[in-house]
């Protein structure tokens, strides 16, 4: 009985938010809902006490550094903009389309682990606006952007919802997880790969029409936007403690078995779900370090691959307009050509 609710429970968090407007709409909620009733569920069903004040004092407290961050970012972007905007144009005329679209991709991905993925993509899009490239360059260069932002802000906790959940479930033995576990254990594969989408920006050629304008964001933010958003953002990691620690039982059962390479693959969902609702599903403290590098670099790369894979994804598309098409257009393949480069050098240099 446990298992079947559990597994229910895992496919409605994973299909009803790609496939019903309202709850896309109100996905923190949802999640938390769901969250509760899985921890309900294990605790009654399962042998282990899953209901604890160590749970609730790990999900009231988690998110509180992810949470400034957004906050405070937030406040500092908007109350610059107008500075930024002036000084963003400034250095694109200094370096030339080519330098400026590498610089741009290279330093998201380095920085959106401080300054949080949710910010950096803010950040993008407020660039993008100011730019006056064709619209195919500037669509290129915002998913390759947000391929970036996705891989830099795995580093630290405070860099994204899934990051913050990996060190969460680690915390204990036998990794005991500080803020810097990721960076030391995965930084080896996410710094060359943000290198790698910034050489491709250098060399993206525009083939859009020539008198299509480029993209503009579509509304302007509001001060409490922010403490809004920051709210979500707390609400979002909670839910996400809430649901991997009740479906434990699940992961202990059938996911920690399963080989490297296999969590691999089945994480190319993640181009259509948000990775960290995954990694919350997925990780484990049983696994192997090995393990844990496959299943985080599956959901990074594939998070990248369409909109609602990543919240950076989310945001740019969401303030721009881009559509699903455009991004499938580049994304899409771009995300299995280095899905396929990753588990090649796993397989050869790092599994054997």
């Amino acid at each position: 009985m446990l298992e079947v609710s559990l597994i229910i429970i895992i496919i409605l968090v994973l299909v009803l938010p790609i496939t019903v407007h309202f709850i896309e709409k109100n996905l923190e909620a949802f999640l938390f809902f769901m969250g509760i009733l899985a921890v309900t569920f294990s605790h009654f069903w399962n042998n282990e006490k899953m209901w604890s004040f160590r749970l609730v004092k790990e999900a009231l407290v988690e998110p509180i550094m992810i949470t400034l961050a957004v906050v405070v970012v937030g406040i500092i972007v908007f109350i610059f903009k107008k500075q930024i905007e002036k000084y963003i144009s400034g250095i694109e005329k200094s370096l030339g389309r080519e330098w400026f679209t590498f610089s741009l991709i290279l330093f998201l991905g380095l920085f959106s682990s401080f300054i949080t993925a949710i910010m950096a993509a803010i950040l993008l899009v407020e660039i993008i606006s100011v730019l006056k490239y064709q619209k195919g360059l500037e669509i290129k260069i915002v998913i390759l952007g947000c391929f970036s932002i996705g891989f830099g802000a795995a580093l630290t906790p405070i860099g994204e919802p899934l990051s913050t959940i990996m060190i969460a479930k680690l915390r204990g033995g036998p990794y005991y997880a500080d803020f810097f576990f990721l960076l030391r254990n995965a930084g080896q594969f996410i710094i060359p790969g943000i290198l790698f989408f910034s050489i491709l920006g250098f060399f993206l050629k525009d083939t859009s029409q020539k008198n299509e304008s480029g993209l503009h964001e579509k509304t302007n933010e509001k001060i409490q936007d922010i403490f809004i958003r920051g709210g979500k953002v707390y609400l979002f990691i909670m839910a996400l403690i809430f649901l991997g620690a009740g479906f434990k039982p699940i992961i202990d059962k059938y996911i920690i078995h399963l080989p490297g390479g296999a969590l691999y693959w089945i994480n190319i969902l993640s181009a259509v779900m948000d990775n960290a609702t995954l990694s919350a599903a997925e990780i484990s403290p049983k696994m192997s370090l090995l393990q844990i590098k496959y299943v985080l670099m599956g959901l990074l790369i594939a998070g990248g691959m369409l909109i609602p894979g990543n919240i950076p994804n989310i945001i740019s598309a969401g303030r721009l307009g881009i559509k699903s098409k455009q991004w499938a257009k580049y994304g899409v393949p771009l995300g299995f050509i280095v899905m396929i480069i990753y588990f090649l050098i796993f397989e050869v240099f790092i599994s054997s």
